[in-house]
């Protein structure tokens, strides 16, 4: 089983998407830019799974450190991640993948950012209890 991990940026009030994309996305201050780069910096070299959505919102030149995934719901996460036995594997994505992959991750990282404007989908704190094993770990940043 490879080493399965989640990177993820949440609003105050846990939000994380807005129309398909991220609801701060494009906003230049030192809180976000740092977030963007510190997700690129930890992916680089490893596997990143992605629904449909997102894998469509990845920036092209970001192809060349790291392997996007793109997933369907009808495949099962056992059968994804056994193709990346001996690898670190991100998961990426709406709630339906993170609610799918939540059993395997067993290391969430997550920077709160100071964002306290809308969104239409939220981190689910539950994901974090989803592991079998009881070995999942989480490391919230930011305040």
């Amino acid at each position: 089983m490879p080493d399965v991990r989640a990177v993820i940026a949440i609003g105050q009030q846990g939000q994380f998407g807005l129309n398909g994309r991220l609801p701060w996305e494009g906003n230049r201050e030192k809180a976000f830019v740092e977030d963007v780069e510190r997700f690129f910096e930890l992916t680089r070299g490893h596997v990143i799974i992605l629904g449909p959505k997102t894998f469509a919102s990845v920036p092209e030149w970001a192809f060349k450190d790291r392997d996007f995934i793109e997933i369907r719901s009808s495949e099962p996460p056992e059968d994804v991640l056994a193709r990346f036995q001996d690898r670190v594997v991100f998961i990426g994505g709406g709630p339906p993948v993170y609610k799918a992959y939540a059993p395997y991750i067993r290391l969430w990282d997550i920077n709160r950012l100071p964002y306290e404007g809308e969104a239409d989908r939220w981190f689910d704190p539950h994901w974090l209890l989803k592991s079998p094993s009881g070995r999942t770990r989480a490391e919230v940043r930011g305040g």
